[in-house]
Order: C-alpha cells, then sequence, then structure tokens
C-alpha cells in the first residue's frame, strides 16, 4: 500500500497549487477570482487581458498533471510495485480533484481541462496529441467556444483511448471515465449558457459571468 499512500497524496498537493491564481496575484496584484468568470484557469487569466499569463498558466497547469502521473509510477516502479500504470491513472484522477478543489483556495479551484490534458498526454500521449488535441483545436477553430471544445475533447477520451489501455483494470476504467466526467461537470455553467446562446466565444471582447 505504500506507493499509494504517497503517490495520491502528492498528486493531490501537486495538482491543487493555483498557478493561475499565483501568476496573477504576483505580477498584476489582482485576484483572477474577481474577474471575467472568477474561474483561476488559463482562459480567465487570458481574459482578464494577461494573455501571456494565461499562456504560462495553461503550461503550469498541464504540467502539474503531467508530473503528478510520471511521479505516481516512478514512486510504483520503485517500490516493484506491479500495478504501476493503476496509480498513475489514480494519481491523475487525483492531480485534477486536487486543481479543481485545492485546499488552498477553500476547494474552489479550475475547471480541470489544462490539468487533465497532463495528466492524458502523460498516460496516452499519442492519443491525446492526434485525437484529443485534434478534436478541440477543430472546435474552437469552427465556433470559437473553448467551452465546447474542452467539453467534446473530454467526453471523446475515453473513446480513443480505452482501445489501447494497457489493460481494463477497474481501477483504469474508472480513472478513463471520472477525469472526463468531472472535466464536463465543472463544465455545467458553461454547457447552460452555450444552451441559451449566451457563452463567451474566444478572441471576443464581452467576457461572460
Amino acid at each position: 500500500m505504500t506507493p499509494w499512500l504517497i503517490s495520491i497524496p502528492l498528486a493531490y498537493l501537486l495538482g491543487s497549487i493555483p498557478f493561475g491564481y499565483l501568476l496573477v496575484r504576483i505580477f498584476r496584484h489582482e485576484d483572477i477570482r474577481t474577474t471575467g468568470s472568477g474561474n483561476i484557469g488559463a482562459t480567465n487569466v487570458a481574459r482578464s487581458g494577461a494573455k501571456g499569463l494565461g499562456v504560462l498558466t495553461l503550461l503550469l497547469d498541464a504540467l502539474k498533471g503531467f508530473f503528478a502521473v510520471l511521479l505516481a509510477q516512478h514512486i510504483a516502479e520503485g517500490h516493484g510495485f506491479p500495478q504501476a500504470y493503476d496509480i498513475a491513472v489514480a494519481a491523475g484522477l487525483a492531480a485534477v480533484l486536487g486543481h479543481c478543489f485545492p485546499v488552498w483556495l477553500r476547494f474552489r479551484g479550475g475547471k480541470g481541462v489544462a490539468t487533465a490534458l497532463g495528466v492524458f498526454f502523460a498516460l496516452v500521449p499519442l492519443t491525446t496529441v492526434f485525437y484529443l488535441l485534434g478534436v478541440f483545436l477543430i472546435i474552437v477553430f469552427l465556433t470559437r467556444y473553448v467551452s465546447l471544445a474542452s467539453v467534446i475533447a473530454a467526453a471523446l477520451f475515453p473513446v480513443f483511448a480505452l482501445p489501447h489501455a494497457p489493460a481494463h483494470t477497474p481501477i483504469l476504467v474508472a480513472g478513463y471515465i471520472l477525469i472526463p466526467l468531472i472535466v464536463i461537470l465543472k463544465h455545467s455553467q458553461n454547457i447552460r449558457r452555450l444552451l441559451s446562446g449566451k457563452e463567451h466565444r474566444f478572441g471576443s471582447r464581452k467576457v461572460a459571468a
């Protein structure tokens, strides 16, 4: 049980680092939670007028998910644990939960898109690059709805990834489904705005509340 007890808390704490909040606080002396949608993720940071910080937030949020998976797998393999990939998937889930519900911000975090992207890239790099990113970019290009692209790409992850999974253990299957589900549920307000035609389009000036 040692790899589990070490990897999962570490993954959660790594995922819970609120890079968007910290970057805006440090460089603009503002609280990103009071701007735009109030989200601490890269999209809202960019919409606040800090596009460079938005890009950096995206990169750092993705990297924390990526390294949470790699760290868990390294710990498991170092202990000779036979279920290293299961631990890696569980750590990815913990990292996304950390981002969405960070202990440092009273469990009010982001929507998990960038962190999930980093997790997906660590778990299934080719599927992520050639399928998920492709779907995401096409939808953003056609509609300019980042939220719609995020939700659809997340929903398609199990469809693309499960056929290429190294094994279909209960933990792996649950992780492959729960991570996208969390991302989708965190976009519930965006989905409502999409259905009502009030969602913010990428590149427009109006910021959705």
